[in-house]
């Protein structure tokens, strides 16, 4: 059962920054980089709405929070023991590495997987040379994806990058596009979705659309590339970057992401789509670019479609080979 936690702020906390007060609250316990992570991605509340991390106290505010989820992404860290596990690595130096990613690999530990992970993987290959500013469960994760979405993500291999290229995909200097297979056919093929996300406190896996305006502010830019009978090769770029973000938004407009149960994926899928078994959403991180944190020059990288899972490509040659009779 969902366990619901909340404190109440007293006089002698007032106008203390929310970031500060969750990090003393934990008595130090947790890094305050992590904690400002948890509190931009919405897990914790004040008086039931989301804020940002240097949102002041004012007496009598309610802090609420999942204690279960807390349990699962900020205790202390277990030691992890590294994996043998051969990554696809796209490009590295001392600074930082820049890794395609499986499907179906988790991008840090949690209570479901603490062995196989790219954290457990980066480890094995990195020893000591990454970031540690996330604490022992993320080492080197500046951003994630998603257990089931595939492709380019980049790992700091010390602080000061991992701060750098931080500051970069928080100010939308750093370009993160992917490619998405979604049901169905859009009527316009280019556009913004600008809706507020909630991480509920009783659900911590799914994102939902905010009805009150009051969730945590997110954009998301498409643009259909091909079209198909019943799907659309989708190109998306995040101007903000939120849990589930995509797969959110895509479901909010009727065109949820290919195989993406939790966001009601089968109720759009066309009769002839249920033989093509996928692990969950078909949902590519393909481009990524941002200023190299230490000799400043401008980096970008772009997967051919070779690169891509066996799952999405497996779709994309199915959906082609329609449109051609």
């Amino acid at each position: 059962m969902t366990e619901i936690q909340t404190i109440t702020i007293s006089s002698n906390d007032n106008k203390k920054r929310l970031d500060v007060f969750i990090v003393e609250y934990f008595k130090n316990n947790y890094p305050r980089a992590k904690i400002a992570y948890l509190i931009d991605d919405g897990f914790f509340s004040v008086n039931q709405k989301p804020q940002k991390p240097s949102y002041k106290l004012k007496t009598n505010d309610v802090i609420s929070f999942n204690k279960e989820i807390l349990n699962e992404t900020i205790n202390p860290s277990c030691e992890l023991i590294p994996w043998e596990f051969e990554l696809d690595i796209i490009y590295e130096d001392d600074s930082l590495a820049v890794i395609n990613k499986e499907k179906n690999i988790l991008t840090h530990p949690t209570k479901y997987d603490r062995e196989h992970t790219l954290v457990n993987a980066l480890l094995y290959r990195y020893q000591n040379n990454l970031s540690d500013i996330q604490g022992l469960d993320r080492l080197g994760i500046v951003h994630r994806l998603d257990k089931n979405t595939s492709g380019l993500i980049v790992i700091a291999k010390n602080n000061s990058s991992h701060i750098d290229l931080a500051k970069q995909i928080k100010e939308k200097t750093a370009k993160r596009k992917y490619l998405a297979l979604a049901l169905g056919n859009f009527n316009e093929k280019e556009g913004i979705i600008d809706k507020p996300l909630v991480h509920y406190l009783k659900n911590n896996v799914k994102m939902n659309i905010s009805d009150d305006n009051q969730g945590l502010k997110a954009i998301t830019h498409y643009k259909v590339i091909e079209e198909y009978k019943g799907a659309s090769l989708v190109e998306l770029e995040l101007k903000t970057g939120r849990t589930h973000q995509i797969r959110a938004h895509l479901a909010s407009i009727n065109h949820p992401v290919f195989g993406d149960s939790l966001y009601g994926a089968k109720s759009y899928m066309r009769n002839e789509f249920y033989n093509l078994k996928t692990q969950e959403q078909l949902l590519q991180s393909y481009y990524l670019s941002f200023v190299h944190p230490k000799t400043k020059k401008f980096m970008e990288f772009q997967l051919n479609e070779d690169k891509f899972s066996k799952d999405f490509i497996k779709v994309l040659n199915f959906l082609r080979s329609k449109n051609e009779h």
